[in-house]
């Protein structure tokens, strides 16, 4: 579920662009009296002097800007200049040269992965610059002889030569123990968190956040920000985005977006997990997070791109989840880290989130959680019939 204000996160200081897509904000179930899911709107049909990137989603063109951010080290102002922090018609201008060049590099690698891996994402932005504005050609003699930087525990892969260890079935069920049992888990049907929240999207000030969340998958977190509220809403078949400061007032979710709402109502309320992935594997190496051993799980919502679970060795609860969502020239990563579990209707819920992805980076902090208590259904509309637009 994966709500967010859009910033690049590539530098110190973070600028805004257009619109939130999903990181933690996701809606609760409305009923079976849904509209038909809206069609995604399209970044031709958004926004001004699109070139290359046409025909994509909304939410899948912004996680292409998030990809960009990452793999060049740059914000958004790298591209669209500085006036792009007050004006968001400054987006649109192509007075940095950098925008042309961008789109050079884009037909450059879909030609090179059309010509050699059959289309796919093999040689991405990433692949050359990692993290640099320009590609470096000359090898480093200090990094080949210095020592190798310490594994990233998010890469961790499956190997079928590793021992074997407990099946994922083991380990969910020790999960669902650890929270308190099938029984006390299926007793709590709703809740509604209050805290607060902060990330690139508020300038890291704390901001009132509300999440609320209803069996059997469904979610939804209203952040109060100073531009006003941005809301995320799935709603057990789609999902959609609204904020304040957006160009786009409400966009549909789409793709891993939309499997990523899916999977955080499923965490809402985990004896659905299992039935939230399939081909569940757990031939991944123990990692170590924060000193703590951690098992890892994977599985699939999509049957293409994985979802890793990792859950604390000793006390059997989930500490992070990672998936990844693919863009127009590769697939960015999400990770939520979970922690600070309390009792809540004698079940342990995390009372603290951090979501980090190639857009930004925000926590939500919960003071209080109230369980099974009303929610009026009308908080899980899509936004426009809410609100009556």
């Amino acid at each position: 579920m994966k709500h967010r204000l859009l910033f690049s996160l590539s530098r110190p200081r973070a600028c805004a662009i257009l619109l939130a897509s999903a990181c933690l904000l996701s809606a609760s179930q409305a009923g079976a009296q849904n509209p038909p899911s809206p069609k995604p709107q399209t970044s031709e049909e958004a926004f001004k002097n699109i070139q290359v990137l046409r025909g994509i989603p909304v939410d899948e063109f912004m996680g292409t800007m998030g990809f960009f951010s990452a793999s060049l080290g740059l914000n958004c102002t790298g591209c669209h200049g500085e006036e792009s922090n007050s004006n968001l018609a400054a987006y649109a201008n192509d007075m940095n040269p950098l925008k042309q060049t961008a789109r050079r590099m884009i037909v450059m690698m879909n030609a090179i992965n059309k010509a050699n891996f059959n289309g796919m994402h093999e040689v991405t932005c990433y692949t050359c610059h990692r993290g640099d504005l320009r590609p470096k050609a000359i090898p480093s003699l200090a990094q080949q002889y210095g020592a190798p930087p310490p594994d990233d525990p998010n890469e961790v892969e499956t190997s079928a030569d590793l021992p074997q260890g407990p099946s994922a079935d083991q380990i969910l069920d020790k999960y669902v123990q650890a929270l308190g049992g099938a029984d006390k888990l299926a007793k709590v049907t709703s809740f509604i968190g209050k805290g607060t929240y902060e990330g690139y999207d508020t300038f890291h000030h704390k901001v009132p956040v509300e999440v609320y969340a209803m069996a059997p998958n469904g979610r939804a977190t209203l952040v109060h920000t100073s531009s006003g509220d941005s809301v995320t809403a799935y709603d057990g078949q789609a999902g959609w985005i609204a904020a304040a400061d957006q160009l786009t007032r409400v966009v549909a979710m789409s793709g891993g977006d939309l499997n990523g709402a899916r999977l955080d109502a499923a965490i809402s309320f985990p004896t659905q997990l299992k039935q939230a992935l399939r081909e569940w594997r757990s031939d991944l190496p123990t990692v170590t997070l924060d000193d703590r051993d951690v098992q890892v799980i994977q599985g699939t919502a999509d049957g293409r791109t994985p979802v890793k679970l990792y859950f604390d060795a000793a006390s059997g609860l989930l500490v992070r989840s990672v998936r990844y969502t693919e863009t127009a020239v590769g697939f960015n990563p999400t990770q939520v880290d979970y922690s600070d579990y309390r009792e809540v209707a004698g079940i342990k819920m995390p009372f603290r989130w951090t979501v980090t992805w190639t857009d930004g980076q925000s926590t939500i902090e919960l003071s209080e959680i109230q369980a099974n208590v009303p929610i009026d259904g009308a908080r899980f509309e899509r936004l426009e019939v809410r609100q009556g637009h």
